[in-house]
């Protein structure tokens, strides 16, 4: 018998006037990827930011880190 099972979707980053007055953010989520981009930067380890932010989805920093990269932020 097969298994089926879920593959989730991709997290991004995104941007809506509604949410967090239009700042950039975790899709799903009210976490501004400027939080996690200063994580990223200060060279912290995926479990410490998802310690910090345990709403963040799986798949959250790499999102921030392709947004920041796209932008020339990182």
């Amino acid at each position: 018998m097969a298994t089926a099972f879920r593959i989730p979707a991709a997290v991004e980053v995104v941007s809506d006037p509604e949410i967090l007055g239009g700042w950039p953010c975790v899709a799903g989520t009210r976490i501004p990827a400027e939080t996690i981009l200063l994580y990223i930067k200060a060279g912290a380890p995926v479990a410490e930011i998802v310690t910090d932010y345990p709403t963040l989805p799986f798949g959250g920093v790499d999102a921030v880190r392709r947004w920041a990269e796209r932008e020339g932020r990182l």
